[in-house]
């Protein structure tokens, strides 16, 4: 079957350029209502039954039969075999990766991760104690696809960050089982344990997992959030899953503290033309190839380059494993937009805020001071987002769907904890207790300003 890539193709300055960019642009976080309901219902099951639960729902969306809990479990043994038993080169790029990341997130703690105080003349001490969690929940999903690099990505800040113990859970569906409820998809060959990825393992051995349990979806998550006899209670859940495990987070979210609700994955390139035009093309490839709701732009000035890089597109398509999910991905959600010059480029990828975005262009720090939204900024010909998902350093779980206005990439920081420090002289409350006593019998709070009262001279 021949795939085609058909994104559409825009001009910034035509009359319906806004009515075109919104439609093509809209996308929506609603979950399905059945989605909802059924994960409701596996929410409360798995809190009310526990383990039972989460064995029934494991053998019935994993196709995967235990015993018991415990038998789920995967050991730091396991681990270490499966890095040991990797090919070498398999080996040193998972270390290399995991080493970088960590090198990363350990600056990024020095730079603003530490505690902190400071006395003012009277005595009084004010600051902030910095704490790690005591322990998290990783949900590396398992089914279609394994992901290594997102179990690096979350358990290293985690690691970095002090995080007492480190919960991993992953489901292992064996091939056949039925994928719907709260499975990843069923994938792999048939095994009597599940489809076990050596690589996430071993990257699992790197990372510094301490614990993980070969279970997934929505009783997953419940599982995290509520503990059962065998699986600790967390206190924050982190990492990628599909419809069921976003809506299972969302549902939590106040038991326990989650990292995002995730959507489809994006990339926004910028381009002045100079970039080989087949290397934007593949690039535009990198996330498009993840699903059929993924996000790929390009912005340039040059209406030559744009079309290059159309062709581009038409010739490396059919080379590509995952054409179908590629061509559907660019011709329902694909831009390749004309923008009067770079500045404007910049100005609508602000508009935009994407998960990932790269600025293809001979200088690419003249422009990156215009870019206030995103949640990766690439600079330079070489720097493809790809390298970013791996092995760069910085953290790729990013804000997605516009929310690079307002959020961050993952990092040390939601691994930790802020407590605010007060220690007040003798010499302090005199001035605070008055202050505090006029405010407190402002607002009708007796108690309040007598507390205050009591410590003055």
């Amino acid at each position: 079957m021949k795939f085609v890539a058909a994104p559409a193709h825009l001009k910034s300055a035509c009359a319906d350029f806004e009515h075109q960019f919104n439609a093509r642009l809209a996308w929506s976080a609603d979950t399905d209502a059945a989605i909802e309901q059924r994960v409701a219902d596996i929410l409360a099951d798995v809190r009310k039954r526990g383990d039972a639960a989460v064995l029934d729902y494991t053998a019935r969306f994993d196709g995967l039969q235990a015993a018991n809990v415990a038998d789920l479990e995967l050991t730091t043994a396991d681990f270490a075999a499966a890095f040991q038993a990797l090919p070498a080169h398999q080996r040193d790029a998972l270390q290399a990766a995991a080493d970088r990341v960590r090198s990363y997130h350990q600056a990024q703690k020095k730079a603003n991760g530490e505690s902190w105080s400071y006395t003012e003349p009277d005595g009084t001490v004010l600051g902030q104690k910095v704490t790690p969690l005591d322990r998290v929940g990783i949900y590396v999903p398992g089914g279609k696809a394994a992901y290594p690099s997102s179990l690096i990505m979350n358990a290293v800040p985690a690691q970095v960050a002090g995080v007492g113990e480190i919960v991993m859970v992953v489901p292992t569906p064996v091939r056949g089982s039925v994928a719907t409820g709260g499975v990843e998809g069923a994938s792999g060959a048939s095994a009597t344990r599940g489809e076990r990825n050596e690589l996430v393992l071993a990257a699992a051995h790197v990372a510094g997992v301490n614990r993980a349990f070969t279970i997934g979806g929505a009783q997953a998550v419940a599982a995290l959030a509520y503990g059962t006899a065998t699986i600790p209670r967390v206190d924050k859940i982190t990492g990628p899953g599909n419809a069921y495990v976003a809506a299972a987070k969302r549902r939590v979210f106040g038991q326990v503290g989650i990292d995002m609700i995730a959507g489809p994955s994006e990339i926004l390139v910028i381009a002045d033309g100079s970039t080989p035009a087949d290397w934007v093309a593949m690039d535009l490839f990198s996330q498009a190839e993840h699903d059929e709701l993924a996000q790929s732009i390009l912005l340039c000035p040059d209406a030559a380059y744009i079309a290059l890089v159309q062709r581009e597109m038409d010739r490396l398509l059919p080379t590509m494993p995952r054409a179908a999910i590629i061509a559907k991905s660019l011709n329902d959600r694909g831009m390749l937009i004309h923008t009067r010059d770079m500045a404007e480029a910049c100005a609508i990828s602000n508009r935009i805020a994407p998960e990932h975005l790269e600025i293809s262009s001979r200088n690419p720090r003249q422009w990156e001071p215009l870019l206030k939204h995103a949640g990766a900024i690439f600079l330079g010909a070489f720097t493809s987002e790809s390298l970013g998902d791996y092995c760069a350093g910085p953290n790729h779980v990013l804000p997605t769907s516009g929310t690079a206005r307002f959020s961050s990439p993952l990092g040390v920081y939601d691994f930790q904890k802020r407590s605010s420090l007060i220690e007040v002289s003798e010499a302090g409350a005199q001035t605070l207790g008055r202050i505090a006593q006029v405010l407190a019998e402002g607002e009708g709070l007796p108690a309040h300003a007598q507390a205050a009262v009591m410590r003055l001279r």
